[in-house]
């Protein structure tokens, strides 16, 4: 069964906002290219703190298959050095 996930990437700074809207860019076509994300449109939403929500369906299987995937775990570390993998309660909008 596919899955729908929600992901969430903050850049460390203001600097690097672009460079880390252009990996999720990188990172979706990836995806993609490799089969590993359905055909249904994936969504990229940013925070009012700048934080990138981006929201796609993975294949069945494919989310522990990217983990072993080199192009994705590339994408991902080059990721890692520009922002950090944010969870959705760190979100201004998520606040009660």
């Amino acid at each position: 069964m596919s899955e729908i996930v929600i992901a969430m990437y903050r850049p460390y700074d203001q600097a690097n906002e672009a460079g880390l809207r252009e990996l999720i860019r990188q990172h979706n076509t990836t995806l993609r290219v490799e089969e590993l994300i359905t055909d249904r449109p994936s969504v990229l939403m940013q925070s009012q703190d700048g934080t990138f929500i981006e929201v796609f369906e993975w294949l069945p299987g494919a989310a522990k298959a990217a983990h072993d995937h080199p192009a994705i775990q590339k994408i991902w570390k080059r990721m890692e050095e520009i922002g950090e993998f944010a969870p959705l309660i760190s979100l201004p909008e998520a606040e009660g």
